[in-house]
């Protein structure tokens, strides 16, 4: 399957600081991919340099088989952009914006389309600096599809957003998916990348230092799993450590958090214990590894450190 995007040995100098250090990845057609790691790491000038933002010190770029740091005009009518702010005059109402953008490309969607399907009738004719921070995103994401295009670059889409905000903007982004596009999408949300990507890119210090599925990721984890179990009574650390598969406990008042390298074993074993002891079960959790355990693994920090 032919790349829609397709960056190779893409390098960011800012004097003696390498930004991007070489990172390489492709984006297939109808894919969301997602560049994941903290604020700082270098995912939103690689994104930048790849929609012609900056200008690459290395590396080649090709997206819809044209050569993205030669040919930018081309390029710009196959993509359309989301940065992490969109900056319109204040008084520009909803509808001008969006007839404003489609005047700049060769074939654009009808503004009443696009304020249907971005849910943006009541503020059609708001001004900007009227809406709120998630009809703002809309009217971004409205913007950036307008002229129907093949690939779709968002860089943090959802920061500042609250969660309901955030919920609708997902369900937008899955429905351009849906419709055949491409995505690459920035975040440092671990919790998006699960629910949106097909793969995800960590990118730590300028790098990519783990690229896959999010489930292949999680399973090339070291991190055990985890019970997490409340009771009504104390916990003997001596005894649970003893209970098979337990490879670790903490005991926090009535909760306990045992490691297992067997879950099944131990969560069996852990209610014959609770029956013996004569204990009641309030509550019971599996904890599997997650992409945040993936990522400390990788990087000796969390995500937002």
């Amino acid at each position: 399957m032919l790349a829609v995007i397709k960056v190779e040995g893409l390098v960011k100098r800012y004097g003696a600081v390498e930004a991007v250090r070489g990172i390489s990845f492709a984006v297939h057609p109808g894919e969301i991919v997602g560049l994941l790691g903290p604020n700082g790491a270098g995912k939103t000038t690689a994104l930048e340099c790849i929609i012609g933002l900056r200008c690459a010190d290395g590396g080649n770029i090709q997206i819809c088989g044209i050569d993205a740091r030669c040919d930018t005009s081309a390029m710009r009518e196959k993509i359309g952009v989301q940065l992490q702010s969109t900056a319109l005059p204040e008084h520009i109402r909803v509808r001008e914006a969006l007839q404003l953008f489609a005047s700049f490309y060769q074939r654009s969607t009808p503004v009443a389309e696009l304020i249907e399907r971005f849910s943006l009738q009541e503020k059609a004719d708001a001004a900007f600096n009227t809406l709120s921070g998630g009809q703002k995103q809309r009217l971004a994401m409205a913007l950036a599809v307008i002229n129907e295009p093949q690939v779709l670059f968002l860089d943090e889409p959802t920061a500042a957003l609250d969660p309901q905000a955030r919920r609708e903007l997902h369900r937008v982004i899955q429905d351009m998916r849906a419709s055949g596009r491409s995505v690459l999408i920035t975040t440092h949300h671990i919790d998006e990348a699960e629910l949106l990507c097909d793969r995800v890119a960590i990118i730590d210090h300028g790098q990519i230092i783990a690229h896959d599925t999010p489930a292949a990721l999680v399973g090339q984890a070291k991190t055990v799993s985890r019970v997490v179990c409340t009771s009504d009574k104390s916990w003997d650390k001596t005894a649970l450590l003893a209970l098979s598969g337990t490879s670790d406990v903490h005991i926090d008042n009535m909760k306990v958090t045992i490691s297992s390298t067997a879950i099944n074993q131990t969560v069996i074993a852990l209610v014959h214990h609770l029956d013996a002891v004569g204990a009641a079960l309030v509550d019971l959790q599996i904890r599997k590894p997650s992409l945040e355990d993936v990522f400390i693994e990788l990087t000796g920090r969390r995500l937002r450190d």
